[in-house]
């Protein structure tokens, strides 16, 4: 009984802890945020911290780390859902996800968030996609890296773009605007192929 309470103030603490950092880094850059403000916004001592994070670096990396996790999950549970997801339907579903996580997504996806964390996403994400895109239209490996990296690169620009415009987008509509561009990179190369 007394470790589930643990465990529960554990959450809490974490829980309070991220919220602070977050509140923090939507009004300054990481580098000007310090341990102590985040503890006196959160109402948790220092000590408290360092049980759980080393710097503030590592809170947001574990916050990255957990948020990765959390699509992973989600992409799993969609695949075990149906076997013949389509791209439009999957794409659609991630982008309800991002909704769902907008405020935790805009912090993460700005210029105040990790590029190398802002790629992570979107990897995990269009590996979902990629592959059934290029094995359907019959892309060299070549060609298919070349989709992918320009893909990669404009899907963190279009769901950046979308949050800064307060998703007035549909869900639907930035997944068929991402899959319709990602096509259309697809058609262009095969019909170069074939000249």
């Amino acid at each position: 009984m007394k470790h589930g309470k643990e465990d529960r103030r554990v959450k809490y603490t974490k829980m309070v802890l991220k919220e602070s950092f977050l509140n923090l880094l939507e009004k300054k850059d990481i580098s000007r945020i310090t341990v102590k403000e985040i503890c006196e916004d959160a109402d948790i001592n220092r000590a408290t911290f360092y049980t759980h994070y080393t710097d503030v670096y590592d809170l947001q990396k574990k916050i990255e780390d957990e948020f990765l996790d959390n699509v992973e999950v989600y992409l799993s549970q969609l695949d075990k859902k149906g076997k013949n997801v389509n791209d439009f339907i999957l794409a659609e579903k991630i982008f309800d996800y991002i909704k769902d996580n907008a405020k935790l997504c805009k912090l993460l996806l700005s210029e105040r968030g990790d590029l190398s964390f802002q790629k992570k996403i979107m990897t995990i994400v269009y590996d979902k996609i990629i592959s059934e895109l290029t094995d359907n239209n019959k892309l060299s490996k070549e060609d298919a890296e070349y989709v992918y990296s320009f893909t990669i690169t404009g899907c963190v620009g279009i769901v950046q773009k979308w949050l800064d415009d307060n998703m007035k987008k549909s869900s639907r509509f930035m997944a068929e605007t991402v899959i319709n561009l990602t096509y259309g990179v697809i058609n262009a190369l095969k019909s170069q192929n074939t000249k």
